[in-house]
């Protein structure tokens, strides 16, 4: 029975799934080339790739980039006093909303930076907030 039981989990977990991870494997590795990874640390290369999970909310603040605000206007005060108000998950739930993850990327957060600008809507109250995932741009009605 043992060795049934060996056999059988060697085919299941190996045998099994051994022609498809090797297909996986090949095409992984035609657009991701061994050599590049092997640099990195285990825990690095899951940054790399997945991001960064750690925030410091107020740097994210200071690396905005503004395009017909400035900094003091009351829109962006308002905007950033209800912001760090906001619960952690709320902040990433924001963050996936402007660029499609609730990471940064594995860059960090110090050269992660985004903009706010104004829609320039004749009526302010009925424009929605809308984001630009592509380029991390939040267009922000007055």
């Amino acid at each position: 029975r043992k060795e049934f039981v060996d056999l059988y989990v060697n085919y299941v977990l190996n045998d099994a799934i051994r022609k498809p991870f090797e297909d996986f494997m090949q095409g992984f590795l035609r657009g991701c080339p061994a050599a590049t990874w092997k640099m990195f640390l285990p825990a690095e290369l899951q940054t790399v790739l997945q991001g960064h999970t750690k925030f410091d909310w107020h740097l994210l603040e200071k690396n905005v980039k503004y395009v017909q605000y400035k900094m003091l206007d009351q829109t962006i005060r308002n905007f950033w006093t209800v912001f760090h108000k906001l619960p952690e998950e709320k902040k990433k739930m924001f963050l996936a909303f402007l660029t499609g993850s609730d990471r940064i990327p594995g860059c960090g957060l110090e050269y992660f930076t985004f903009m706010i600008a104004d829609p320039e809507a004749a009526n302010p109250d009925e424009v929605c907030l809308v984001a630009n995932t592509c380029s991390h741009i939040l267009f922000l009605p007055r």
